[in-house]
């Protein structure tokens, strides 16, 4: 006689029902969970990020391949990086962390390194909690590659950051090791910011690992980032507070819809597997809302696909968050070139006061009457254009 499903096991039979029952399952890595929170009002990225499926086969079978992601030889290059920073036990990276963050305690000479090898990513998961609650006191852990869980809108993600050290007074901090170099002791801001969102869910699922303890160990809101010293193969390194990233990921992943209700709502049948027909596949994936924006072109596999169907509705997000956000309860173009021409709209709605005195200096600056809005530029953007505004491609 079979067990009966509990809550947890039918999640999941039906998010491998929606992958697709052959197709297997994609890891929910911290880039993608940063992404995730970044956007936490996009349903169709959390469903299908929950599921695990792979979105870089779904936009290409839907006729949007993806153009985001690292290259092969970028990758080659970050994992030989890797492998010299935690050669001989981890040596230089237990210097670079007692150098940038803890001076105050005993220099490194040696380290423990646990063995975190088990089967599946529970059993690295469970491995990875016993080493941390059996770190000696007094002595400085190296967990290289340690697997954590975090739970994301109720299925739990398992993230594997590149590792994490325990210090001689029972602190945890991460260490993000990355092969852009810091030039001059400083590196591209965009790029730090994003290995500093990354940190952060992190140190949010270390952080669920400590409470579990008595007493529980600090987790260190100062991560090390490590990378190539200017244009050479060393190793520098740099301190980086996250806990604003640390407080903006946690309500933002407290904010996401749970994935067993964006499950329950879709039609019966729907399935993402990337062989079916393309028909079936992109009505499959417009059956789950989504929430497009401009920034989505940095951080999701699906962004080209949204973004056409976003320019086709004519929404106003196509453009960008900010200007949604001064557009008010307008939501598509067409309604904002409707108020501007003063055919629609409350003219006590500051957004549509603001519309309609901007059409009239426009107006004026061409030598023209406001009617120049109602002729629809020859553009790929639309009306996008007569706004003054560009969409981002």
């Amino acid at each position: 006689m079979p067990l009966p499903r509990t809550r947890g096991t039918a999640l999941r039979q039906r998010l491998a029902e929606l992958r697709g029952p052959e197709v297997p399952a994609k890891a929910l890595d911290a880039r993608a969970l940063a992404a995730l929170a970044a956007n936490p009002g996009c349903k169709r990225r959390a469903i299908l990020d929950g599921a695990g499926v792979n979105k870089t086969a779904l936009a290409s079978a839907l006729g949007a391949p993806s153009a985001f992601g690292q290259s092969q030889f970028a990758l080659t290059r970050g994992n030989a990086f890797e492998a010299k920073v935690k050669a001989d036990g981890g040596a230089e990276l237990l210097r670079l962390v007692h150098e940038r963050l803890d001076r105050g305690a005993e220099p490194p000479a040696e380290a423990e390194v646990p063995d975190l090898t088990a089967i599946g990513p529970e059993g690295r998961t469970a491995r990875t909690a016993l080493a941390l609650r059996e770190a000696t006191a007094g002595a400085w852990t190296l967990l290289d590659h340690p697997m954590l869980a975090l739970d994301v809108a109720g299925s739990p993600a398992f993230l594997e950051p590149d590792a994490v050290v325990v210090h001689p007074d029972g602190s945890w901090t991460v260490v993000e090791i990355k092969s852009f170099p810091l030039l001059d002791g400083s590196a591209d801001p965009s790029k730090v910011g994003a290995a500093a969102r990354q940190a952060a869910v992190y140190v949010l699922a270390l952080e669920e690992v400590a409470a579990r303890l008595d007493p529980a160990p600090k987790v260190r809101h100062r991560v090390l980032l490590v990378c190539p010293k200017d244009f050479s193969n060393l190793p520098a390194a740099s301190a980086v507070d996250i806990r604003k990233q640390r407080a903006v990921t946690a309500r933002q992943l407290a904010r996401l819809t749970r994935i067993e209700d964006i499950a329950d709502a879709l039609p019966e049948g729907t399935c993402f597997a990337p062989d079916l027909p393309a028909a079936e596949l992109t009505a499959a994936v417009e059956s789950v809302p989504a929430t497009y924006a401009p920034e989505c072109l940095s951080a999701c596999e699906l962004a080209f696909h949204c973004r056409d169907r976003s320019r086709a509705e004519g929404a106003v997000t196509s453009l960008g968050r900010s200007v949604r956000a001064e557009l008010g309860g307008l939501t598509t173009v067409e309604d904002v070139l409707a108020a501007a021409r003063g055919e629609t709209g409350d003219p006590d709605d500051p957004a549509v006061a603001a519309l309609r005195r901007a059409a009239e200096l426009r107006a004026e600056a061409l030598g023209a009457r406001p009617e120049v809005l109602r002729r629809r530029p020859e553009t790929p953007e639309g009306p996008a254009e007569a706004l003054g505004v560009s969409a981002c491609r």
